[in-house]
């Protein structure tokens, strides 16, 4: 049967695989394997979330007018400069598909989100991968890989998966050393999780340079991963252009009122970030106190690189957790094959990895 032509480079695609959520013969297990929210959802956001159910046959407000407004109103920001959008992946999508095309380059530092190259290569435009220093992005290597095909410049700031950032000082340098017609996207995912006065999640340079774009999530700190839910922070007319490129109805009407509900609950983000301060802390010097290499991560996860020595490398580590019913993420698709991502869990969870760790490392 001859099929239809797909279109050049779509097959050299590797789809995006999602973190494990079952193991087999396992009727309960500790999913530490996607960064998804500790605490879950905020109560608010989801009796919000059940309300908006009843309404499910009437059409979403394309415009997500009040999430807008709430999110403005918790950032101090201008609501008609933000966009919405079905998790800030479809966003970044958008974005690559508005300011790129075929010969075409898009930059991120090597060890960058991979949905910046999926995309990417999805539009036919060319990925370029900068090196990083010691697991941190590089100013000075991604300016240097920037040439007359650059569109757009990922960076996200807390990165995932190495949990590290770079200062502000350090982004401002970035944005000065780039061409004004380069577009650069601060992927600010993890940034409530943030505690350091150096740092800033993109809010002050989008409001000082006219060509830069802050994306956030409701996935992490809020718990709504399921309701995919980000938002966009931009110039006018970069919201203008994502305006135009978007589906009309691409948030979901039980997904805005959930982000709403969510961003206007102080309390609960607060207490979801002061969970995350202790148990992150808590399970990176637990598990340093083992020998263990750890990045000085600020997200709600660490990444941890294991031996090469024979039991005690990565797929070692990975099967001896699962067989205590304990998923984490390797990171060998993102550059890193002798490294695991762990999620910051509840403390049950925290402490049950870590005494797993501890005897795996024993042996």
């Amino acid at each position: 049967m001859k099929q239809p032509p797909v279109r050049p480079g779509i097959m050299d695609l590797r789809p995006y695989v999602a973190g494990d959520s079952e193991l087999e013969g396992r009727t309960r297990v500790i999913k530490l394997s996607s960064n998804e929210g500790a605490l879950g959802p905020s109560p608010r956001a989801v009796e919000a979330m059940q309300a908006a159910a009843a309404d499910a046959h009437r059409y979403p407000d394309g415009a997500a007018t009040a999430l807008r407004e709430a999110i403005a109103k918790r950032h101090g920001l201008d609501a008609a400069r933000i966009v919405c959008g079905a998790g800030s992946d479809e966003l970044i999508s958008v974005l690559i598909r508005a300011y790129a095309g075929p010969g075409d380059e898009v930059l991120f530092p090597a060890h960058a989100f991979l949905m910046y190259r999926i995309y990417a290569q999805g539009a036919g435009v060319t990925p370029v991968a900068a090196p990083e220093r010691d697991k941190v992005a590089d100013v000075d290597a991604l300016l240097d890989h920037v040439t007359e095909r650059t569109r757009i410049l990922f960076l996200a700031n807390p990165n995932n998966p190495t949990g590290t950032y770079l200062p502000e000082a350090e982004i401002r340098r970035l944005r000065a050393g780039l061409r004004e017609d380069v577009l650069l996207v601060l992927d600010a995912a993890y940034a409530e999780f943030v505690q350091k006065n150096d740092f800033e999640p993109g809010i002050a340079l989008v409001d000082s340079y006219p060509n830069t774009v802050m994306l956030r999530t409701f996935s992490k700190i809020h718990g709504l991963g399921g309701a995919r839910l980000g938002w966009a922070y931009g110039p006018t007319h970069v919201v203008d252009v994502l305006n135009r490129v978007r589906s009309p109805f691409n948030v979901s009407a039980p997904a805005l009122a959930a982000g709403a509900a969510a961003i206007a609950d102080h309390a609960f983000s607060d207490l979801a970030r002061r969970h995350n301060d202790y148990w992150l802390d808590w399970t990176t010097t637990q598990l340093r106190d083992l020998g263990l290499d750890l990045t000085d991560s600020v997200g709600n996860f660490v990444l941890v690189t294991f031996s090469t020595e024979p039991r005690l490398t990565v797929q070692d580590a990975d099967a001896f957790l699962r067989g205590q019913g304990i998923i984490v993420r390797a990171m060998g698709a993102y550059g890193l094959p002798n490294s695991l991502r762990i999620t910051v869990g509840a403390g049950e969870e925290m402490q049950a990895c870590v005494a797993a760790l501890k005897e795996f490392v024993a042996g």
